[in-house]
């Protein structure tokens, strides 16, 4: 059994994106060194850390001068290769490991483990060619989702097919023509993720689920706690306990799932800390960032408890207007908002630059200020 880091130990971050650096914030409040790899010399994390070192992935000897002196490796996204995370392991521990990236960050191996797990989620099946893609629909049916197999988020690499009348090729096309997974749409009411911590040794913690609502595929929205039953949430809440422990997680987990009359059904897995879950860095008693530490760490994991309802909406890069910065006084005016920014350089169309958290007595008037807000902006 591994033993625990301490704070004053070395913490190695494989990327260098916002995720990586709002969680070396929380590391180096608690006292951690941290050092961050990513191909980008000017990636936001490095701003942050102790050291950067910026090379590919696949470099090996950079790898071994990364991860020398660290006394854990972790990471802040999915699209790393599981190939180097293996290699890293070899020296330090890397949590989450090689086998659980390779699992999520590829939508056929992630929705085969959910069903061979006995976990809810949408019927699918894989198609490697434009002529499987053709059968394939006449057994899932319309609607239904043709997503490529690697390397999808925020809506990318994906095409709703609504019916018998949709262009099957030009959806392959679009995909790339790679392997790819048919999903049955899911008519969903509203989609919550929760995030679920677990240490090397099986100690895990849970927050309640979050609501998202999404503006062209990208999250706009975070509301905590998701407006759902009590048995809805605890429901949730033992998914991702099971999952957490199928998967053999350590480190922090986001399980996105989507909710109709009270049915649940798992959609994705990211883990790693979760955009729906940032307003905890303001709204609970621990962090998503702090409790990621936490347990790639072997600490005692901290308390979910949420201190007051929260809403937390994104900044993208549209706010930007001809290369303007936005009037950051529309959002400090309101006393309970926390404007968080990226310090990501270039502001791009749907490029996430920065969020803003708000408190309130009800999660509905969090909704309606943040929204004001984002409104101002």
């Amino acid at each position: 059994m591994e033993a625990p880091l301490l704070p004053g130990g070395v913490i190695g971050i494989l990327g260098g994106g916002q995720l990586g650096r709002m969680s070396a914030l929380a590391a180096r409040r608690m006292g951690y060194r941290v050092r961050t790899f990513d191909p980008s010399p000017a990636a936001c994390a490095a701003a942050v850390a102790d050291e950067h070192v910026d090379a590919d992935w696949n470099d090996h000897e950079a790898l071994a001068r990364f991860a020398a002196g660290c006394g854990r490796v972790t990471l802040e996204f999915e699209n790393i290769p599981p190939a180097t995370v293996a290699f890293i392991a070899k020296s330090v521990p890397c949590h989450p490991s090689a086998s659980v990236l390779a699992i999520c960050q590829n939508r056929r191996r992630e929705k085969e483990f959910l069903r061979d797990s006995g976990i809810p989620c949408a019927d699918f099946t894989v198609v490697a060619s434009l002529a499987e893609l053709r059968g394939a629909v006449v057994k899932v049916g319309f609607p239904c989702v043709l997503k490529t197999a690697d390397f999808g988020y925020d809506g990318k690499g994906q095409v709703k097919l609504p019916d018998a009348g949709a262009d099957l090729a030009a959806a392959w096309a679009t995909i790339g023509g790679g392997l790819g997974v048919l999903e049955a749409w899911v008519p969903f009411q509203m989609e919550i993720s929760v995030l679920v911590a677990r240490t090397v040794d099986g100690r895990a913690a849970v927050y309640d689920p979050a609501e998202n609502v999404h503006r062209n595929h990208i999250l706009h929205l975070s509301l905590s706690p998701a407006r759902v039953p009590e048995a809805t949430a605890a429901e949730a809440c033992a998914l991702a306990l099971r999952i957490a422990e199928k998967i053999g997680l350590v480190g922090l987990l986001a399980v996105e799932m989507f909710v109709k009359d009270g049915r649940i059904v798992v959609n994705e897995l990211a883990p790693r800390p979760h955009n729906s879950g940032h307003q905890t860095f303001d709204a609970h008693e621990t962090s998503q960032f702090e409790q990621h530490v936490r347990a790639v760490c072997g600490l005692p994991l901290g308390g979910t408890r949420p201190l007051a309802p929260s809403a937390m909406v994104n900044l993208l890069g549209d706010l930007w207007r001809d290369g303007r910065e936005p009037d950051w006084t529309r959002v400090l005016a309101d006393p309970s908002a926390k404007l968080h920014l990226y310090d990501k350089g270039r502001a791009a169309r749907g490029r996430k630059m920065g969020h803003v958290t708000v408190t309130a007595p009800t999660v509905e008037e969090a909704a309606r200020r943040a929204e004001a807000i984002h409104a101002a902006l």
